[in-house]
């Protein structure tokens, strides 16, 4: 028992080791109903009421969408500290030591992204709006650019409700061409690198918009 508190108390160990202990109070609060699973507005806001931003938009950015962020953020503290255990109670070397950080945020990444796929079709709110309901609908560019690789837009759906979707355009699109505030149309939805694809747009040409 000493020897494995004394590898949760090294370096880089002890980093997730308190994060964890944070992750089972919370999640023993859920059991009790004191709290909620996505206390902290978790989802991507593709197939829920409200708009997507803060942590869960930073999650949906690297993949790890579609959850609650409570449970991205407990699976990416319990992999992270069971790498780093795993390497203190490997290695002694303090250089290897300091080389199992950045292992274990990757390998955390990693293997969160796999691990919360199956998870959305068990996420709340998936028998709602899905993500192709958005397809052939006008959005709003809400980042500086919108280009290949990256951008974010907000788009409406029928009950009123906002998400904040990722988005990307072709190459063909010349650069600046969808900036903050420019509208684009909404034409397919990449399964695999879950954005939808875009082009520009005049919102005005929009069925669904209204006058004024």
């Amino acid at each position: 028992m000493s020897g494995f508190l004394d590898a949760c108390l090294a370096f880089p160990a002890v980093l997730f080791s308190f994060a964890l202990l944070v992750v089972v109070a919370y999640w023993l609060i859920v059991l009790v109903g004191a709290a909620e699973v996505d206390a902290l507005d978790g989802g991507e806001g593709v197939t829920s009421g409200g708009s997507q931003g803060g942590a869960a938009g930073a999650f949906a950015a690297f993949g790890l969408g579609g959850v609650p962020v409570t449970v991205v953020l407990s699976l990416l503290t319990l992999v992270a500290w069971f790498v780093s255990w795993c390497g203190v109670v490997l290695f002694e070397n303090s250089l290897v030591r300091v080389l199992l950080l950045p292992l274990a945020l990757v390998t955390a990444w990693a293997v969160t992204r796999v691990l919360v796929r199956p998870l959305r079709r068990l996420a709340p709110g998936e028998e709602g709006i899905s993500r192709n309901d958005f397809v052939g609908r006008v959005c709003v560019v809400r980042t500086n650019r919108v280009d290949e690789n990256f951008g974010q837009a907000e788009v409406t759906s029928d009950d009123g409700s906002s998400a904040l979707v990722q988005v990307r355009a072709d190459d063909s699109v010349p650069p600046g061409s969808l900036t903050t505030g420019s509208t684009a149309l909404i034409f397919d939805y990449d399964a695999e690198g879950e954005f939808f694809r875009v082009a520009p747009y005049e919102a005005a040409l929009d069925p669904r918009s209204t006058p004024g």
